[in-house]
């Protein structure tokens, strides 16, 4: 596993659970609005000694209930199966963050019981990903429609419980993308729209230091997603 880096404490990233955050090292996306840009290249930065992740979990049993497990992008770790399996032997849950490119590796965790919760980002209607996305058209369309295969199994055979999560930024999404987007999550469990992060060392600096939607803005969103999809929510 390359760790980027480690968050001790979270009460916001797993549904009513005291969490710790792993972020995995590398990304095969670049969002544009990406706020972590340093995590995207496989090998970066400083990186985290695995052994004291090790043994935080040895000292938080009990007081720290799940570890959630995101990005960059975590399926691209080879010895993810692994990792997950030593955390679950020591007791705590484990909710996993994805983009969704490689929903075979997803859908082996969930088969082996490996995961408690799971995220996924929907970054926009299948046919509009280039509107987020800073890379090469082609490289994009396979992607998306791994993503796509993973979204729909999850909607189809509800196998674990999950999130869809899609990022809002100005300029990237309106409510036209939204209604399309809803009506190709329709059934899912759940769906919360994010106010895009804008104020950070952003991947493409021409949108640092807008403003952001507004409240009104996103409960505009809101009601227009919730004409197809019954469990979304603006968070």
């Amino acid at each position: 596993m390359i760790i980027g880096g480690f968050e001790p404490l979270s009460l916001l990233d797993y549904p009513d659970k005291i969490a710790a955050i792993v972020f995995t090292q590398g990304c095969n996306f670049r969002c544009r609005y990406c706020y972590n840009p340093s995590l995207i290249n496989l090998r970066g930065g400083g990186g985290y000694d695995l052994s004291k992740f090790w043994s935080f979990l040895a000292e938080r049993q009990g007081l720290v209930e799940a570890i959630v497990i995101t990005g960059g992008e975590p399926t691209l770790q080879k010895d993810l199966l692994k990792f997950i399996q030593k955390i679950k032997e020591q007791g705590f849950l484990v909710k996993l963050d994805t983009n969704g490119t490689n929903p075979q590796i997803v859908k082996d965790l969930i088969a082996q019981g490996l995961l408690d919760y799971l995220a996924v980002d929907v970054k926009a209607p299948w046919s509009k990903y280039s509107q987020i996305m800073a890379m090469p058209e082609a490289v994009l369309t396979v992607l998306v429609a791994k993503v796509k295969e993973l979204v729909t199994w999850l909607i189809d055979k509800t196998p674990i419980s999950y999130e869809f999560r899609t990022t809002l930024v100005p300029g990237l999404l309106g409510l036209q993308d939204i209604a399309e987007l809803a009506e190709e999550l329709k059934g899912a469990q759940r769906w919360y729209l994010q106010r895009g992060r804008l104020d950070g060392n952003l991947l493409d600096s021409t949108l640092a230091g807008q403003s952001p939607f507004t409240e009104v803005e996103m409960n505009n969103f809101l009601a227009v997603a919730q004409t197809k999809v019954a469990g979304v929510a603006v968070r």
